[in-house]
């Protein structure tokens, strides 16, 4: 049970925006551009981040809803959202993305703990600035969406089916329609 009065419908995140959609808002544009706007790091690539890093935080919502949509786009491949979750070291992704990695799960524990040599190793396998800038800034921001969901205690479905029909959904249409959905979605169960 959440620890403030919550939706009982609404799962994560999605309660928050519910109960404080002013705040919602620039939280779901924030994670439209880093996300799902276009970038030289591909949508399943930027989700694969907010996973790792949201797994590495221990918050089951959302390294569940972004490994949904990250598998999505994968091609429905679950198997490496779990490999990059256990062991990205050993999963089937680029050494651009590895390095990523490495700096995003540094950053999880720390801004501090990235070290030039980390930002090297990347830009050796292929890594941009506006790559690595946004790599920090995903990680940076999971370490808040975690905080908030479970600071405040949100539920979550177990089951990963329950994720993959939303998963599709934010994959194709992007974050910015998050809240109106949901307002939508309030409006037709309160009918």
């Amino acid at each position: 049970m959440a620890h403030i009065h919550l939706k009982d419908d609404l799962p994560g995140i999605r309660a928050l925006f519910d109960f404080r959609p002013e705040t919602g808002k620039p939280l779901c544009e924030l994670a439209e551009v880093l996300l799902h706007q276009p970038s030289s790091l591909t949508p399943a690539e930027r989700e694969l981040i907010a996973t790792y890093v949201s797994s590495l935080n221990d918050c089951f919502y959302c390294q569940t809803a972004h490994g949904a949509i990250a598998a999505y786009h994968l091609n429905g491949n679950e198997n490496t959202v779990l490999q990059v979750k256990r062991d990205f070291a050993a999963a089937p992704i680029s050494e651009k993305l590895k390095a990523l990695l490495v700096i995003a799960g540094n950053v999880q524990r720390g801004g501090k703990q990235v070290a030039a040599e980390d930002v090297e190793d990347a830009r050796r396998v292929g890594a941009t600035d506006k790559e690595i800038h946004d790599t920090v800034l995903i990680a940076a921001a999971f370490c808040m969406y975690n905080r908030y969901v479970d600071g405040l205690g949100t539920w979550a479905p177990k089951e990963l089916e329950a994720y993959r029909p939303r998963a599709a959904a934010v994959a194709q249409g992007g974050y910015n329609r998050i809240p109106s959905d949901i307002q939508s979605y309030v409006r037709a169960t309160e009918a």
